[in-house]
């Protein structure tokens, strides 16, 4: 149980040291987030039409 605790205090120590973001930092790193994870989204939606149609048209023949 010590070492819970002793652990548990050290993990609150190191969260004091945290460098956190501000408001407008957050804004920015959520918005580019979305962003990327929005263009990945798109482009492989569109990798996975072209390589379903590709194989469609193959294994039409």
């Amino acid at each position: 149980m010590n070492k819970l605790i002793g652990f548990l205090k050290a993990v609150g120590s190191e969260m004091r040291k945290v460098s956190w973001p501000k408001r407008k930092e957050l804004t920015r790193y959520t918005i580019v987030v979305l962003s990327t994870v929005a263009f990945m989204a798109v482009y492989f939606g569109l990798v996975d039409l072209g390589i379903s149609r590709v194989m469609e048209w193959y294994l039409a023949f």
